[in-house]
């Protein structure tokens, strides 16, 4: 059975994507799923759950329509999101169901996800795939997939400030220290997308403190752990 991460792995490298000619909505998405030139972010979704081989609930390019297929079959869920999920937004002022995104990570308020015809100046129709970071109080919901139940429980934590308080300091000086990088997206590092499970900050904790980064820190001028 696909895993999460075979569609999170395929929604990943459509980042930065964008429809041409800008404001047309032209996709290969559109041209795949056969309403070319339509609102697209649905169809995006659809794309890489079809490219993964993940079954939804419909076929649909409507996010309305997804949204009432999966309540039909029991695959909608109002919390406790996770990666993979599909989630489905209800910005102010638009009408009930506007965007959708797939899960990549979740955060201690929102989640983060990757949405086709998004923008910064355009949250449900601009006209590019990004990720982006959404609050609860955005989402209606989610399609949650039939996924390998074993990759399904998954816990990921997106920032540093997700990260358990007790490992945290641990996981911030090996930020600090350039052991753990981030995605570059906040210029402080502060806030990058690091995306660790929780298997990996164990190991990574563990690995600290026997003194397996010690060289590395003290190359860079910071206090070793033994």
């Amino acid at each position: 059975m696909p895993k999460v991460s075979d569609v999170l792995n395929i929604a990943r490298g459509e980042l930065g994507y964008t429809e041409n000619p800008q404001g047309s909505n032209k996709t290969k998405y559109g041209r795949w799923y056969g309403l070319n030139g339509e609102p697209w972010c649905m169809m995006f979704v659809q794309w890489c759950f079809a490219q993964a081989g993940v079954k939804l609930p419909a076929r649909m390019a409507s996010c309305g329509a997804l949204m009432r297929a999966a309540q039909t079959v029991g695959n909608w869920v109002t919390g406790d999101y996770r990666p993979g999920d599909v989630v489905i937004y209800d910005f102010p002022g638009g009408a009930a169901t506007d965007h959708t995104g797939i899960v990549e990570s979740v955060t201690a308020s929102g989640v983060i996800a990757i949405e086709g015809n998004t923008g910064a100046g355009n949250d449900a129709n601009g006209g590019q795939v990004q990720r982006r970071t959404r609050n609860n109080s955005l989402i209606l919901g989610a399609v949650r997939p039939a996924y390998d139940e074993e990759e399904d429980n998954v816990i990921t934590y997106a920032k540093l400030k997700d990260v358990p308080e007790k490992f945290r300091t641990i996981i911030d000086n090996l930020m600090t220290a350039g052991i753990i990088q981030g995605d570059g997206s906040d210029p402080t590092g502060n806030g990058d997308i690091i995306n660790l499970t929780h298997e990996q900050v164990r190991t990574l904790v563990f690995i600290y403190r026997g003194g397996g980064f010690d060289r590395k820190l003290e190359t860079v001028g910071m206090e070793t752990a033994v």
